[in-house]
């Protein structure tokens, strides 16, 4: 298939298929930003970050928190919201806890980030250590409320905190030998302090949720025997699309459309930054072989902030049902195209924007007569 990309963003396809087994093309556009200066509008960066072909994550896979999660989802009905980056002291004056917070179009989410601590057991039980101040505190799944208690020998008292199976802090079994010096969490809900090593807190970021982690991993549908006989190698019956929602659930809301207010709270140096998502329309037009075309929208269903890095992402995504199989589109466009385009594929001629671009594509090559 013959992928004609005009946005200069970058973009690709791949195949997907929805629960009832109809397979669908799906194209992603993914455009990088860099985070304006204030009253300035933000612009396409020089460096376009490629498309993520498959999820990554911050230490060794199913051990670590996912950084990024592919962006060829075949659909989402929401869009995600990321951020990836770090706390900052006001003025750069060591604390030993700050509120950051996010804030996009009808979305806020704020909570705590706290210094360095532990657990420390003695006769009497278990207590926590003095915060050490910080500056800088990266946030991570890594560093919030969680983690995997399976170190006692015995493996029926093996648990796991699944909000968050790789996060910090979270203990099943009080002992000496498994929990002494063990690390509580960097982040929290502010108003509700860590106290204890088996409570039922809630995990703080702003990343990706594990596709193993609850309340995700019961979208998926149920994987038994009867699914193995008689439903393989489609989805299961229960399968939810809300599966392919990456963010939480407090992070999900309505595809973006441009000049939504991005606000970030002791998330940069700063203190405060602020600024629009731009305006940008990716149409998408899919060429079938007999000559007809469907023309469709993409939306914007993904958006991950990196501060720290001066820059967002904004992925767009668009589909269409296929009879048989990818074959029948030979080509897809995505953006806009001059009308000499347009009158030169009707004619089934070649389009040259400009005489130059005509004489180098007929030049002879080296070596030819």
């Amino acid at each position: 298939m013959d992928l004609l990309n005009n946005t200069g963003m970058l973009a690709g396809y791949t195949m997907g298929i929805k629960p009832s087994g109809r397979e669908l093309l799906v194209v992603a556009v993914k455009g990088t930003f860099t985070i304006p200066a204030r009253g300035e509008i933000a612009r396409l960066a020089e460096k376009q970050v490629p498309l993520i072909e498959a999820d990554t994550f911050s230490g060794e896979p199913g051990y670590s928190a996912p950084v990024y999660e592919v962006d060829y989802a075949p659909i989402k009905h929401r869009c995600d919201v990321i951020l990836n980056g770090s706390a900052y002291a006001p003025d750069g004056r060591p604390v030993k806890k700050i509120s950051v917070g996010l804030r996009v179009a009808g979305m806020a989410k704020k909570f705590d980030v706290v210094g360095d601590r532990a657990w420390q057991m003695s006769k009497l039980g278990y207590a926590i250590t003095p915060t050490a101040a910080f500056i800088t505190k990266p946030i991570s799944y890594d560093c919030a409320f969680g983690g995997s208690d399976n170190q006692h020998p015995d493996e029926s008292k093996h648990s796991a905190h699944m909000l968050n199976p790789v996060g910090r802090g979270y203990h099943g079994i009080f002992t000496e030998a498994l929990m002494d010096g063990q690390p509580l969490p960097n982040t929290e809900e502010s108003g509700k302090s860590i106290k204890f090593p088996d409570g039922k807190y809630r995990p703080m970021a702003f990343g990706v949720v594990g596709r193993g982690w609850q309340p995700r991993y019961p979208l998926a549908g149920t994987y038994d025997q009867n699914w193995i006989d008689n439903i393989f190698p489609f989805l299961p019956d229960d399968f939810q699309e809300a599966y392919y929602q990456c963010a939480p659930l407090d992070q999900q809301i309505d595809f973006l459309v441009g000049n939504e207010i991005v606000d970030l709270v002791n998330l940069t140096p700063e203190g405060r930054t602020s600024f629009k998502i731009p305006v940008i329309e990716v149409p998408v037009v899919f060429f079938r072989k007999k000559g007809e075309r469907e023309e469709t929208h993409a939306v914007a269903d993904t958006l991950v902030i990196e501060p720290d890095l001066n820059r967002f992402s904004i992925t767009w995504r668009a589909s269409i049902p296929l009879k048989k199989n990818m074959f029948e589109i030979p080509q897809v466009l995505v953006g806009k195209m001059s009308r000499a385009w347009w009158r030169a594929r009707e004619l089934g001629k070649t389009y040259y924007p400009s005489l130059a671009h005509m004489a180098k594509a007929n030049r002879p090559e080296e070596g030819e007569a």
